[in-house]
């Protein structure tokens, strides 16, 4: 018998997030250890009169792929990805890795070559969703790899994963909505303010923000959710920035990440571990040193760290930020085969201000 929790969280994706309506195409990836969530959405997408486009994987073909590829093939695009990225009107996308570092040993080189390849899919997909002509969700399925990456039993992270996802609420529909006003009244409070400060330990850092819009964020493309984001001026980030929560980048855990910035673009940069890899991640293309978004986590019922920055980023009291990629909608101009989010946590005795007025103190919303 399927977790009703799993249930919930598929009408959510489907009914709420996406919007799936009679005649929508939607294409649903997902691999093998998420199939009651796969089946439970494919199900959801039938009631609602979509076309349900199924695209499964078998467990560790990520690793497979990366050890067989050759160059051709790393270079390739499916057709039917071509078709996601460009035709279809809906996408749900599941991970449930059950080995969160099958990647680590395989050359960066590759891994970036492979997101070259795939980049005019990233850019066309962020440009139909920012023009309101393609609908798109992410999420996990719990499994004992994120669980033990978080440091929890299977049973604990499916508790603290599907809380987080609202998918427990009496009305798992409208959860997220009755949930945005916070959301929305920051994002507002923001708005047309010209520069930002972060400061935290290791971090003093300010990003330009004239003109630029901030999006709050409530369940429509990530879940769980929670935050409000914008695209920084692309030449104006300024000082340092240290990322003290841990993250699993493309199989390998990156800690304790530091980058400097001048004039917009990242330079001096490490970590205390994973360093190599980081440094090899932002030398992906001419876009990948500097930020294509700055996120502030209003989730306080994400109350720690997991290593996976679909919750991470989330947290209330946390602001992270990605090199690469920005999202059209936030006027941002950046453009990236990458977009890497690193997670700089306030609740550490940090400080962020927007053109001198505090926002947020020590991980609290001060507004």
């Amino acid at each position: 018998m399927r977790d009703p929790r799993v249930d919930a969280l598929a009408r959510i994706l489907v009914r709420y997030s996406t919007r799936v309506e009679e005649g929508d195409t939607c294409v649903i990836e997902g691999s093998s250890p998420a199939e009651p969530l796969v089946a439970a959405v494919y199900e959801q997408v039938l009631e609602a009169g979509g076309h349900p486009v199924l695209a499964m994987s078998f467990d560790g073909q990520p690793a497979a792929y990366f050890r067989n590829a050759s160059d051709a093939q790393l270079d390739w695009v499916s057709p039917l990805s071509r078709w996601a990225a460009e035709e279809s009107d809906c996408r749900i996308a599941i991970g449930a890795e059950t080995n969160t570092r099958q990647l680590s040993g395989v050359a960066p080189e590759r891994q970036t070559r492979r997101q070259a390849a795939t980049r005019e899919l990233m850019r066309r997909t962020m440009e139909r969703s920012a023009e309101g002509t393609h609908r798109w969700v992410y999420t996990i399925f719990p499994t004992n790899a994120y669980a033990s990456d978080a440091e929890m039993s299977l049973a604990e992270f499916e508790d603290f994963y599907f809380r987080a996802c609202l998918a427990d609420d009496a009305d798992p529909l409208t959860a997220w909505e009755r949930q945005s006003e916070e959301c929305k009244r920051l994002a507002g409070w923001i708005e047309g303010r010209e520069e930002v400060r972060i400061e935290a330990p290791g971090t003093d850092l300010r990003l330009g923000i004239a003109g630029r819009t901030f999006i709050p964020c409530y369940g429509e493309h990530n879940m769980p959710d929670g935050e409000f984001f914008t695209a920084p001026i692309e030449d104006s980030v300024e000082g340092e920035v240290t990322f003290h929560l841990p993250a699993m980048i493309s199989g390998r855990e990156v800690t304790g990440a530091r980058l400097r910035f001048e004039a917009g673009k990242g330079g001096d940069a490490g970590a205390e571990r994973g360093g190599d890899f980081l440094i090899k991640l932002l030398d992906t293309d001419e876009g990948s040193r500097r930020l294509g978004e700055m996120g502030i986590g209003t989730n306080y019922g994400i109350d720690r760290g997991t290593r996976d920055v679909l919750l991470d980023e989330k947290i209330g009291g946390t602001v992270h930020l990605a090199v690469g990629a920005s999202y059209p909608e936030s006027g941002g101009s950046n453009e990236s085969a990458v977009h890497t989010d690193l997670v700089c946590d306030l609740r550490r005795g940090g400080r962020l201000t927007a053109d001198g007025e505090a926002l947020q103190e020590d991980g609290r919303f001060v507004v």
